[in-house]
C-alpha cells in the first residue's frame, strides 16, 4: 500500500448527496479482477449511455479534472451496500483521499483499509470547496494526513479528525494484516509462553 502523508492535487466536485456505492461501481462490474483495475468502472452507468457509449458532461471526464486525486462531495458518500470495490474503483482510478460531511460507516472502514483517506468535515466548509471547485476547475486542495488539515484553493485551512491507529496505518502504508505481520515474532514469543492446553 502507497504511504499517504501529504496530498496536493486536482479536487474534483462530486455535488450530490447520497452517493451509493452501486453509482460508484455497478454491481455487474464486482466480480472483475482486482488486477484488470477497477478504475475502468468507476461511476460507469453515470458516464455511459445504456449502448456503452460515452455521455458528455459527467463531472470527472472533463479535461480540467481528469487526473484528479481528491474527491470532494456531499453527505453520506458511499452509503448503500457493503462492496469494498467501490473503494477499489474510485483508488484505481487514482483518488486517494475523499472529503465529504458524512459516509456510509462500512465505505468509511473500506477506505482505510485499502489506503484512501475519508475525510470529514463540516457541511458548510465542505459547500465551501464544492463552490471554489466549481468556480475555478482544476485548482489543487492539500490534505495533510500528518498535520491532519485540508488546504482549499483560497488558502483556508480546516482541521479534521481520525482515529491513530488508522492515521497511523496510512502514514506507514501498511495495512492492518501488515501490522499484524510486523509483530511475528512478538506473537511467535506469545504463542510459547502461552499454552493453549
Amino acid at each position: 500500500m502507497e504511504c499517504f502523508q501529504l496530498l496536493d492535487a486536482v479536487a474534483v466536485p462530486l455535488a450530490a448527496p447520497d452517493i451509493d456505492t452501486d453509482q460508484i461501481l455497478p454491481a455487474r462490474f464486482m466480480q472483475k479482477l482486482r488486477s484488470d483495475g477497477f478504475g475502468q468502472y468507476l461511476f460507469h452507468d453515470l458516464r455511459h449511455n445504456g449502448d456503452g457509449t460515452k455521455s458528455p458532461g459527467f463531472v470527472l471526464d472533463e479535461p480540467a479534472y481528469r487526473g484528479a486525486r481528491i474527491a470532494v462531495a456531499e453527505r453520506n458518500f458511499g452509503c448503500g451496500s457493503s462492496r469494498e470495490q467501490a473503494v477499489y474503483a474510485l483508488y484505481d482510478h487514482g483518488m486517494r483521499a475523499v472529503i465529504a460531511p458524512s459516509f456510509g460507516d462500512i465505505f468509511f472502514t473500506n477506505c482505510f483499509q485499502n489506503g484512501m483517506l475519508p475525510v470529514v468535515l463540516p457541511a458548510a466548509l465542505v459547500g465551501a470547496l464544492l463552490e471554489q471547485l466549481r468556480r475555478q476547475p482544476g485548482c489543487h486542495v492539500v490534505v495533510d494526513l500528518a498535520a491532519q488539515i485540508v488546504i482549499g484553493p483560497d488558502g483556508t485551512a480546516s482541521g479534521f479528525v481520525v482515529d491513530p491507529f488508522r492515521k497511523r496505518l496510512l502514514l506507514d502504508g501498511v495495512d492492518e494484516l501488515d501490522f499484524t505481520l510486523g509483530h511475528g515474532d512478538r506473537i511467535a514469543e506469545f504463542e510459547k509462553t502461552h499454552k493453549i492446553w
